[in-house]
């Protein structure tokens, strides 16, 4: 039997850090008559109109209110199932001046809920104590060590945020204490009710509101509108819309109707860059707030910090940076967040070349999902390392960390791949797991490792089987042309109308033809840096991370084909034009 190996056990070959699927080119067509005719409807340029086309959208309304969010276009809150009776209690316990403690998951969606509430609540004249989950002590949720935590505070009321759906038996534990519980949660709804006096959640099944998809922060937001509106005063609730931002997309939430407004305006929030703490944690990253945000900015700059600490130890960190008004204090914690960030980066990647040589050495990237499992492996960065390993094979991956006899694991996958699916096939191995089809966590004995990968890899098989998938063949398809009419800067512009791009509303890989290498070289860290330049005389600048070795195929004067995101380019300023190269090769046109 294999069972789990010690961290650092010696292996017989490895694969370099920057090892992944070697990917080829594939063009799209060029924009036809449709996107050209959208295009002149929109007045956008012929690239923008020949991608919208692809996508499925007309010159309509829909299109336009697509294209310009606002937060005007947000569903009613009226409709949302327990939203009345929990601004009711709270607004109770504020005029009753009771001690409200928010508990919150020690995740970004969690910490910014509870962040919103915090504010709004002492904005509003509210005594509010806000607590996190900790991955280390209790785990996620209302945990018993969570419950103790809360009765210490001496609360009149609880506000749980992103978790307390399947919570049953410590809010009941609450509720014997006379503790009331007021639950904001977007997780999987069990039958069983909650013992709480309130209870929002739009994916229970008796929820008529229309949207299902809001971040539990989106939701904190709704309540922190309610009770502004209920209580009066002149706080604005629009200031807490970057923390939105970060929460929703932070929580891989589906980019798309309410979300994409809130998101949207989100981001010129944090473009006005009003909270000290988020500031200073931008200088931290090199980041000019006020240059520009996209999703990707949170989502691999600002969220990955703001996580850093509850990956390695407490959360509490991220949500007193949050909290912080004073500007020399927001520095201090910036720091110290931005150490834990170095620190955890250090251990993913000592973890990720480690588990890229196992599954070189043992062949496991033949198997139709990669499940490894090792000794020492911190718990908090397993789910980091298995993203990871998902964008080098292209495959599904379960990444466990085992201390003593039983590990804790993080499941990731390819878009389309059913997760949950793939566990409930795999259970009889399992001690528990939970997640949902996207993102999910594990346990098991470390006995059980084995058994656990045949099951799973056979329920991977059987999915790939039905469903007419396959792992990556190693091309990569550019869903649109950049056409030779358009300018790249004007391209790029038409492409921040997509944003916030993600989950549901996904960056367009943009194809280049034929263009011309004026300069190649490797830069530090094993990536390539292109120029190249258009035929009517464009400059791109492509940066190709992990392709430094292949600089000798793109010697000055080359033609070549490359499949990435358009971008600004900030390091050159101006109206430079950057491409993120994901496949790039000899031209075939």
């Amino acid at each position: 039997m294999t069972t789990a190996q010690p961290a650092g056990a010696p292996s017989r070959s490895s694969i370099p850090p920057g090892a992944a699927v070697s990917l080829r080119v594939s063009l799209s067509e060029p924009a036809g008559p449709q996107g050209r005719e959208l295009a002149r409807e929109l007045g956008v340029t012929a690239t923008f109109g020949a991608l919208m086309a692809r996508r499925g959208y007309g010159a309509d309304e829909a299109t336009r209110r697509f294209l310009d969010p606002k937060l005007a276009h947000l569903s009613s809150p009226q409709t949302m199932a327990g939203r009345a009776e929990a601004i009711a209690r709270i607004v109770q316990a504020m005029r009753s001046r009771e001690r409200i403690v928010l508990f919150g998951d020690y995740d970004c969606d969690g910490i910014t809920a509870v962040a919103i509430l915090t504010e709004v609540i002492r904005g509003l004249g509210g005594e509010a104590t806000p607590l996190l989950a900790e991955r280390f002590a209790g785990g996620y949720g209302v945990s018993d060590q969570a419950v103790d935590r809360i009765l210490e505070a001496g609360p009149g009321l609880l506000v749980t945020c992103d978790c307390g759906s399947s919570d049953h038996e410590r809010l009941q534990r609450l509720a014997d204490a006379g503790v009331d519980t007021v639950v904001i949660d977007h997780h999987l709804v069990p039958e069983e009710p909650l013992p709480a006096v309130a209870f929002l959640n739009p994916r229970r099944p008796d929820c008529p509101f229309p949207f299902k998809h809001l971040a539990s922060c989106g939701l904190a937001l709704s309540i922190a509108a309610g009770l502004r509106t209920a209580l009066g005063g002149s706080y604005d609730v629009r200031t807490c819309l970057d923390l939105v931002a970060i929460g929703t997309v932070a929580d891989v939430m589906p980019l798309e109707g309410d979300n994409r407004s809130l998101v949207r305006a989100g981001l010129r929030q944090l473009e006005r860059a009003e909270r000290p703490g988020l500031r200073a944690l931008a200088e931290r990253a090199n980041l000019v707030l006020s240059a520009g945000v996209t999703a990707e900015t949170i989502a691999f700059d600002l969220a990955p910090r703001l996580n850093a600490p509850g990956r390695l130890a407490s959360p509490r960190l991220a949500l007193d940076l949050l909290l912080e008004r004073d500007p020399a204090k927001a520095r201090d914690l910036a720091g110290a967040i931005e150490a834990a960030r170095t620190e955890r980066r250090s251990i993913q990647q000592r973890m990720l070349d480690e588990a890229m040589a196992e599954i070189h050495d043992r062949q496991l990237h033949r198997d139709p999902a990669i499940v490894i499992g090792r000794r020492g492996w911190h718990a908090g960065i397993v789910g980091i390392v298995a993203a990871n390993v998902v964008e080098r094979t292209g495959k599904t991956a379960a990444v466990i960390s085992f201390d003593g006899a039983v590990g804790r694991g993080s499941i990731r996958a390819p878009k389309g791949v059913p997760i949950y699916d793939l566990l409930q096939s795999s259970r009889e191995a399992t001690v528990s797991f939970g997640g949902h089809q996207a993102a999910a966590g594990v346990e098991l004995h470390e006995h059980d490792l084995d058994r656990f990968r045949e099951l799973f890899c056979a329920a991977a098989f059987e999915h790939l089987k039905s469903s007419g998938a396959h792992a990556s063949d190693g091309v990569l398809q550019a869903e649109v042309m950049l056409e030779p009419s358009d300018v790249p800067w004007d391209v790029v512009r038409n492409l921040d109308l997509l944003e916030p791009c993600g989950m549901g509303n996904p960056l367009p890989r943009v194809g280049v033809a034929g263009a011309r290498v004026v300069r190649a070289q490797s830069v530090r860290g094993g990536h390539l840096q292109l120029q190249l330049a258009l035929d009517r005389g464009h400059i791109l600048y492509g940066f190709a991370q992990s392709m430094g070795h292949r600089v000798a195929e793109f010697p000055p004067g080359a033609r070549v084909d490359a499949v990435g995101v358009l971008r600004r380019d900030s390091y050159r300023g101006g109206t430079s034009v950057a491409i993120r190269i994901e496949a790039v090769g000899p031209s075939r046109s």
